[in-house]
């Protein structure tokens, strides 16, 4: 198995691996890489190497060459420890059907000050995240059975849109634990959000699951007042987002009679 995982992970990475190297940059750098690699290593080439090895053999690493590796080795590490998690570990990303609407930095707030009687979940979001990857297809599903005209879902990409995260205050950091969050916008303002963030700016420990999302925001009960606040929004557009009276009832019909 530890063998197997690691061929899978490159058989999986090769298409975006040869788009890396068929761009000049990331090719001159391997070549470079294995440049040195190849002198050293290689006869004749490496017979007029200087060497500090005891034995004099300059065909091989002495012990400064090998610290200066191992060093670059963990710079490179700790630089580049998302790609490398997701070559190895990265889920299948989710291709299926929804009904999610994807914002920029510029479209979410307009999106969210539209129609102020429309009620958005919105999924803050990484591809780099394991756990938003694992959450999408829940986070899909979710969609298809509670999407309406009064009830809708949405999702930003932080990792790439990093002011989105600055302005909602969503922490794009791994110590954090905040990704992915879910807050619920209700007349384009933030009513609560999920997980929540303790007084540490750490995430409260919450699994992601579709039950516990239906339960916590309520899903059932938004989802039955959402239909009929968009029946009602058919007859009285100018209204604002408020629950349905028997006195606001009587004054729709009234409207469309007349």
């Amino acid at each position: 198995m530890a063998v197997l995982a690691p061929l899978i992970a490159l058989v999986y990475s090769v298409p975006r691996l040869s788009r890396w190297l068929a761009r000049p940059y990331y090719l001159l750098s391997a070549l470079l890489s294995a440049a040195f690699l190849l002198v050293r290593k290689l006869p004749p080439l490496c017979h007029g190497l200087p060497t500090q090895r005891e034995d004099g053999n300059p065909c091989d690493f002495d012990w400064r060459e090998v610290e200066i590796l191992m060093f670059l080795s963990a710079i490179v590490m700790m630089k580049n420890r998302r790609s490398m998690f997701l070559m190895t570990c990265k889920p299948p990303l989710y291709m299926g059907p929804e009904y999610i609407k994807y914002f920029n930095d510029k479209t979410i707030d307009e999106e969210l000050e539209r129609d102020r009687r429309v009620t958005w979940i919105v999924e803050f979001f990484a591809n780099w995240s394991n756990d938003c990857q694992s959450f999408a297809p829940i986070y899909a599903d979710l969609s298809l059975k509670y999407n309406c005209a009064g009830l809708n879902f949405g999702k930003v990409d932080v990792g790439r849109y990093t002011d989105v995260s600055t302005r909602y205050k969503v922490s794009t950091s791994p110590l954090t634990k905040q990704l992915p969050t879910l807050i619920l916008f209700q007349g384009g303002k933030e009513v609560m959000r999920r997980p929540q963030i303790d007084k540490k700016g750490r995430a409260v420990s919450w699994t992601f699951s579709e039950e516990n999302v239906i339960r916590e925001f309520n899903l059932n009960e938004l989802f039955q007042r959402a239909k009929k606040l968009s029946k009602a929004g058919d007859s009285i557009p100018e209204e604002p987002p408020v629950a349905p009276t028997p006195a606001t009832v009587p004054d729709g019909e009234s409207k469309k009679d007349k």
